[in-house]
């Protein structure tokens, strides 16, 4: 274990992060390193470099972590079709355990006792990222101010940075009312009004997606090609798996595509009602399954649908550098070894329909399903035998009385 005074923070160069740090610098008497990541949330993240400067930070770490972000933690997850409790896709849950990750990088590579975040007590986050620091750092010292400071409000937090001149810029009131994450997968709005699950959001609160009744009048045809499970291009276009993904986001935004709003049940165990915007990621999942559709043995598909809900719990709670969580992965990353080839979708109005699929691995024989003369490739009578085989112990339980 470290025996330096130096704590890194994941800092956003907001309010609360901005607070965090100058309280770590009193409260702990020690040196704190700023990391800022940017996963693709659209906002310019080096003003957070001169916002840690005027708190006396020296070590300032801001990196892009798009590419790594959706080819290691985004791709690998769609390979399972992941959603959680049926409609989440996770887009917060899975960009926790990167930070995580290069929390703890950065304090050894620092020399630092201890990472420290800005997630509250009552959310998920903080289990997501104290979970990942702990299974990469068994012996890091984690810090969550929220559950130690006294510093129960905004206007507390403002009264702070009053008395200690922190520069801060948040005293307009013209900013959203909600409490918001971004990255490259989706924008998620909590808080405010959204509280009471009976509200209805304002149109004005979605940011990425236009009003599916106000999408365009004419559909949009969209093909995309898939090789080992993953994404590789978009009609006919190869790209990097962040720059395919924002370009779903573009199209799918344009169409209306990939609103939700939803009541969860966080890991802390209580309900929270939040809204999100996933475009590019409704996109993906629903080729994804296309393509699997044609490619993968009937069995294998079952056993990922009858898996997938305990992997997205895992990814949800913040179990994804868990030793089960990985033993899934490499299931799932061997089922996609023959997922290749294109699906096109019909993008209308916020809906998606698959117009096609097409692959070289493609199980899909239409010899043996056609309504037409099969030339003896399925001899129809051995159903018979199929059925009664199985019709055996209904049977054998309806003599008994046991089946009404």
């Amino acid at each position: 274990m470290s025996t330096s005074k130096r704590i890194v923070l994941a800092y956003s160069g907001g309010l609360d992060t901005s607070v965090i740090c100058k309280w770590l610098q009193e409260t702990y008497e020690s040196e704190v390193v700023t990391f800022t990541a940017d996963i693709g949330q659209g906002e310019e993240v080096e003003p957070a470099r001169a916002k840690a400067q005027s708190l006396g930070v020296e070590r300032i770490f801001i990196e892009d972590l798009t590419e790594e972000f959706v080819s290691d933690f985004v791709f690998p997850m769609f390979r399972a079709n992941t959603v959680y409790e049926g409609e989440y896709l996770l887009g917060t849950s899975i960009a926790r355990p990167l930070i995580a990750k290069r929390l703890v990088e950065i304090a050894q590579e620092t020399d630092s006792f201890a990472i420290a975040h800005g997630a509250t007590g009552k959310g998920n986050d903080q289990v997501r990222f104290e979970l990942g620091a702990y299974a990469l750092a068994p012996e890091i010292q984690v810090i969550s101010p929220w559950r130690e400071w006294d510093l129960s409000s905004r206007e507390a937090l403002m009264q702070y940075c009053s008395t200690r001149q922190i520069p801060v810029d948040y005293k307009q009131s013209s900013g959203s009312p909600y409490s918001m994450d971004a990255n490259l997968l989706h924008i998620s709005y909590e808080g405010g009004v959204l509280e009471d699950p009976s509200s209805i959001p304002s149109e004005d609160m979605w940011r990425w997606t236009i009003a599916p009744e106000k999408a365009p009048d004419a559909p949009e045809y969209i093909e995309l090609k898939f090789h080992g499970g993953d994404p590789v291009e978009v009609n006919d276009q190869a790209l990097s798996p962040a720059k395919l993904l924002k370009k779903l986001n573009e199209i799918g935004g344009r169409n209306g595509i990939g609103r939700s709003d939803i009541v969860e049940n966080r890991f802390v165990g209580m309900k929270s009602r939040g809204c999100y915007e996933t475009p590019g990621g409704t996109i993906l999942l629903k080729a994804h399954r296309a393509i699997e559709s044609i490619t993968l043995d009937r069995e294998v598909t079952h056993l990922k649908d009858e898996l997938m809900p305990r992997y997205a719990k895992l990814i949800y709670n913040g179990f994804w550098w868990s030793p089960e969580r990985k033993a899934l992965q490499a299931l799932i990353d061997e089922s996609q070894q023959y997922v290749s080839g294109s699906v096109s979708l019909k993008l209308y109005k916020g809906s998606i329909s698959v117009v096609s699929r097409t692959s070289v691995d493609s199980l899909y024989d239409p010899e043996v399903v056609t309504f037409e003369d099969d030339a003896g490739a399925y001899d129809q009578t051995d159903a018979e035998g199929f059925i009664k085989l199985n019709a055996l112990r209904l049977r054998l339980g309806a003599k008994k009385g046991r089946l009404l």
